[in-house]
């Protein structure tokens, strides 16, 4: 089944205010990009996001917040995005802060069809407050339950038009797990091929779990903190 749309704009055409959307990425490590312009673009308001982080202030998933797109945030790191902080603080954006693990857990499980887990990661803190808790071989946990997303926005290196992908490097990050756990999962390559031109044994998330996949386009791939110092 040829799974391919013209653009990120047509692939995410659909999306509707108050959506869900479970985005990959660690930093603005692996970002799809032409996904989140998309959303931008299009102007859907009130979502929640699922994703480690925000983005920069004015990159990645960032660039959401600015424009007041995104309701409600879960996530782990607050980290380089003064907007977030600054939202977060006021009361105008929804914060549920999770510990990075139980983050891929939680979307893992989504993905895996788990409705939800015990850890003892949180137990005893403001993460357990209001939660099941329970003592399994003398560790205190507590109940954490799955999550998937409406859509998953998530970006390869390549994949093929039957939505195989195959991530690089770092970029792999969280990006494998949220393609499981969307209900529609859009997917952006920099390289797109044809079926059977990918080794199988290198295909990091099967076409199975993936619905619409995109040929990306004018990668900024930007690096939040670059310190350099002088040679000798």
């Amino acid at each position: 089944m040829d799974k391919t749309y013209p653009d990120a704009a047509a692939a995410l055409a659909d999306i509707e205010d108050g959506a869900t959307v479970l985005s990959g990425g660690f930093g603005l490590s692996g970002n799809p990009e032409n996904c989140i312009q998309a959303l931008h673009a299009c102007g859907v308001q009130g979502l929640t996001v699922i994703s480690n982080n925000c983005g920069t202030d004015h990159e990645g998933l960032g660039c959401l917040l600015q424009s007041r797109q995104i309701r409600k945030m879960i996530s782990s790191y607050v980290g380089e995005n003064k907007e977030f902080e600054r939202q977060f603080l006021s009361g105008e954006l929804e914060v549920e802060l999770c510990p990075q693990g139980t983050l891929a857990e939680r979307v893992r499980a989504g993905g895996a069809g788990i409705p939800a887990f015990f850890t003892p990661t949180g137990f005893g803190t403001k993460v357990a407050e209001g939660k099941e808790t329970r003592n399994i071989g003398g560790k205190d946990c507590v109940l954490e339950t799955a999550l998937t997303g409406d859509y998953a926005i998530v970006k390869a290196w390549k994949g093929d038009k039957h939505g195989n992908l195959v991530y690089r490097m770092t970029s792999r990050n969280f990006n494998p797990m949220m393609a499981t756990a969307g209900r529609i999962t859009v997917a952006e390559v920099e390289e797109l091929v044809e079926p059977g031109e990918l080794d199988p044994d290198a295909i990091h998330t099967p076409g199975i779990f993936v619905q619409r996949i995109i040929q990306g386009a004018d990668y900024k791939k930007p690096i939040e903190q670059r310190t350099t110092r002088s040679r000798g």
